[in-house]
């Protein structure tokens, strides 16, 4: 039988569906390719000798509430005091930050630097590059440890880091980020959750494959050799500098590697409107990236594994996220306005198989960290929201979830007609998309009413899944419009929890 141009029109919005189940494909499989660290980590060609000096780099501006904790914790690391000096740059602050740093100078002589910018305001990026033309005008520093004023390393992190610069050919080396707010709330333990997953299990599978998307922007050490091929400067052009240097010091030649062992603590947004000041900035900036080093992806190449095909579609699938989740919808409904059965069928697969790596990632990441699973068990089963839990279970289990809703329905006095079900298809297709509608509407009720208590109800039906694609694609409509590229700084008020 020869397809009509209906048949066509149907395989092809079937063909949109199932592309985009594409991002869940590729991150079930680099889930499975964290079974192989064991045999691609690093570890092996380490013989670590002397440890090298290393500066640790902070910029600086209205810091106080949390470098009046973290510059002691600093130098009570398990790392040789005469080979670690702490150096902070100091971006024209207007609290009592050069006053808390002239007295912790005082305190440990020739181990905490204060350096001091008069016209601050540029930026992060323009603020270390105040402190490397200092740190690399003599030749102490051996490496460099870019870090914020809010993070706090375990005792052993940076003996852990520095021990990968022995190979020669490690030019980079990032550590575990913890989210570690206190009190933590909700929105906190999502985070953490978040982290663990993103960390913890794609950053491990960027190992096995031997390249990595991102510098974590709170623990970056970098060797004097690739800061200096590297101009000595940190980009300033973008809103995503680590990610800049990551890549570029991959292009270069030299290997960047993620230390799971090695950990820290950082305090993270508290409220929904603070997470979508500092998702923004960070998706913008790798918006901006992407279009820069385009060139890399799907591009074997002898110096480097950027072009690996698994890696870049990690990258382009995180990008394009919101924009699957349009298609598949769009997709969907077209096939819904042409009652089709292949939109039903359609849907199943497209949620089927979003089911099961949703279940197999969450129980992969909760297995990956105890601390994780007893904090944030609970943000782990909500992430994706109840709503879309709800389409999971259905998608799974139809006759009993429909059976369900049906007693449900008569039990409040309503009567569903015979076309409820097909209207219900409807509003689960564009649901696909519009929970990020939804989640930018819990963000406008956070930033009209901050602390209300109707946002962490609204963000667990939501979905803090859906939350992170709404940031994406408010960040495609700002990239679009020419919004200002301006760093805004993530208000922190030193509440690390360290145990």
């Amino acid at each position: 039988m020869i397809a009509g141009p209906t048949d066509v029109f149907v395989g092809v919005l079937t063909a949109l569906v199932l592309l985009g189940a594409l991002p869940m494909v590729v991150s079930t499989v680099g889930f499975l390719m964290v079974t192989g660290h064991r045999w691609r980590t690093h570890y092996g060609a380490v013989d670590p000798g002397e440890l090298p000096r290393v500066a640790v780099l902070v910029p600086a501006w209205n810091e106080a509430p949390v470098l009046e904790h973290s510059v002691d914790r600093m130098m009570d690391l398990d790392y040789p005091p005469d080979r670690l000096r702490l150096v902070v740059v100091d971006d024209a602050s207007t609290d009592h930050t050069p006053e808390l740093l002239a007295d912790a100078a005082r305190r440990h002589p020739g181990r905490v630097v204060a350096l001091r910018r008069e016209q601050g305001g540029q930026g992060k990026a323009h603020t270390l590059n105040h402190g490397l033309d200092v740190l690399l005008e003599d030749d102490w520093a051996q490496a460099v440890l870019i870090t914020d004023a809010d993070v706090i390393f375990r005792p052993d992190a940076i003996v852990r880091m520095t021990r990968h610069l022995a190979d020669p050919q490690v030019g980079a080396v990032t550590a575990f980020i913890r989210e570690a707010s206190e009190p933590s709330s909700w929105l906190n333990r999502y985070i953490g959750y978040e982290y663990a997953g993103a960390q913890l299990a794609a950053r491990r599978a960027q190992n096995v494959v031997g390249a990595q998307a991102c510098l974590a922007g709170g623990a970056q050490l970098l060797s004097r050799e690739n800061l200096v091929d590297l101009g000595g400067r940190i980009d300033t052009t973008t809103l995503a500098e680590d990610t800049v240097t990551t890549l570029k010091t991959q292009v270069a030649g030299r290997r960047v590697i993620f230390d799971p062992h090695a950990e820290c603590l950082a305090e993270e947004p508290a409220s929904v409107a603070g997470l979508w000041k500092q998702r923004l900035r960070w998706s913008r900036g790798n918006l901006q990236v992407t279009r820069r080093f385009h060139g890399v992806f799907f591009r074997p190449h002898r110096e480097h594994h950027l072009g690996n095909l698994w890696f870049g579609l990690q990258w382009y699938c995180t990008m394009l996220l919101p924009a699957f989740m349009i298609l598949a919808s769009a997709a969907l409904v077209a096939m819904w306005l042409l009652d089709s059965a292949s939109a039903w069928l359609a849907f199943q697969a497209y949620w089927g198989i979003s089911a099961l790596a949703f279940v197999y990632s969450t129980v992969f990441t909760l297995l990956l960290d105890g601390r994780i699973a007893r904090r944030s068990w609970v943000q782990a089963v909500t992430f994706p929201g109840l709503v879309n839990l709800a389409i999971l279970c259905w998608v799974l289990a139809p006759a009993p979830v429909e059976l369900a809703v049906g007693q449900l329905a008569q039990g409040v006095g309503l009567d569903p007609g015979p076309g409820a079900r097909r209207w219900f298809e409807l509003a689960v297709y564009l649901w696909t998309s519009c929970c990020m509608l939804a989640a930018w509407a819990v963000r406008r009720v956070d930033v009209m009413r901050p602390g209300s208590r109707v946002v962490v109800p609204l963000l667990v039906l939501v979905g803090y899944g859906p939350l992170l694609c709404a940031i994406t694609f408010a960040a495609y409509v700002a990239q679009a419009r020419g919004a200002a590229t301006t760093w805004d700084k993530t208000e922190k008020t030193g509440k690390v929890a360290l145990s």
